[in-house]
């Protein structure tokens, strides 16, 4: 071997000893910041789970810091108790009137993304502009205007020229209906945007072959359009589930008469410290306050939050292929 193919091994060499140390420090880098984000965003749930099986004297226990010395799932029972959130129903409950709104909302989106995304009809950008408008101006802006119409709700006055007064769709989840069905449900803006931007991604010869096959408008869509774009609903359908689950605005005006997880969840405090006040004063504890604990509050809404979080995060897993699914085609094909 020559002298000077010993000096580029030994360069090469120390060249890849280079790449590799920096290779080795960027994954190591990387690893430790992937880590300290996961821990600031997983912390909160963690401590509340903890303290969500703690009993009431680990609350006040400065030696306990996460893990219980008292293990106990009183905290679960009570806060499923009739008295408190009656779990199993308002669960059903929230589940049945969510889901239904849910699926009309996104259908009724998909519907307009379509439209926008295909076809030509006058005053195409400025429909677009309002439904940008939608995803701009908080709902909260339009409450007396949205309070009135559903309060005195009237179609052209044909409702009251057949029944002779309007009809009152407050405090009913039809009204709900009305909204998610008609595109004017919660974020619907932005679901309508990022289907259009979806469906003007796929290219235009699938639905002309579709068209040479005999397909119309409307089969080619159903047939071709849609199975295609499953993982853009599956993620819109998750976006919409979660934030209707979670919602107390529309809940507050339409959803007065049921009994919904987040109101309830809302007035758990309340609901406790009046719990609170019979078990402890009335049952003939002397010398017992009458304003419950705050640690013991924070305990009761602590375990509240994660039986409200409960059936989202059962629900993601069973969607989760699909909604990853959906950003990497997203990503790729925006």
């Amino acid at each position: 071997m020559s002298k000077k193919t010993k000096e580029w091994g030994s360069i090469s060499r120390g060249y890849f000893y280079k790449k590799n140390a920096l290779d080795i420090t960027y994954k190591v880098c990387r690893a430790i910041l992937l880590f300290g984000l996961c821990f600031l965003i997983l912390q909160p749930i963690l401590d509340k789970i903890s303290v969500s099986f703690m009993g009431e004297n680990d609350i006040y226990d400065g030696t306990v810091i996460s893990i219980p010395r008292n293990f106990s799932t009183n905290n679960y029972r009570l806060v499923a108790s009739d008295f408190m959130l009656n779990y199993w129903p308002s669960l059903f409950q929230t589940l049945i009137i969510v889901l239904s709104s849910a699926v009309l909302q996104i259908a009724a989106c998909t519907l307009a993304g379509y439209g926008f995304a295909r076809f030509r009809f006058p005053f195409k950008k400025f429909w677009f502009f309002c439904v940008m408008l939608i995803i701009v101006i908080p709902p909260q802006t339009i409450m007396s205007s949205l309070y009135l119409n559903f309060r005195f709700f009237d179609i052209f006055g044909l409702v009251k020229l057949i029944t002779g007064e309007p009809i009152n769709l407050l405090n009913s989840v039809w009204g709900l209906l009305l909204l998610s069905a008609t595109g004017m449900g919660l974020k619907s803006g932005l679901y309508i945007f990022m289907l259009r931007q979806y469906f003007r991604g796929m290219p235009k010869e699938l639905e002309e072959a579709a068209w040479v096959d005999g397909c119309g408008k409307f089969k080619t869509f159903i047939r071709i359009m849609l199975p295609d774009a499953m993982p853009m609903l599956t993620s819109c359908f998750l976006f919409s589930f979660v934030w209707q689950w979670t919602d107390s605005f529309y809940a507050t005006i339409f959803l007065n008469n049921y009994r919904m997880l987040a109101r309830g969840l809302g007035s758990l405090a309340e609901r406790y410290a009046q719990w609170y006040a019979q078990t402890r004063v009335f049952a003939g504890a002397g010398g017992v306050s009458a304003f419950a604990p705050v640690g013991e509050t924070q305990m009761m809404i602590a375990t509240g939050m994660l039986m409200c979080l409960a059936p989202l995060i059962i629900l993601y897993l069973v969607a989760q292929k699909a909604f990853v699914e959906s950003l990497s085609q997203t990503g790729i094909k925006m």
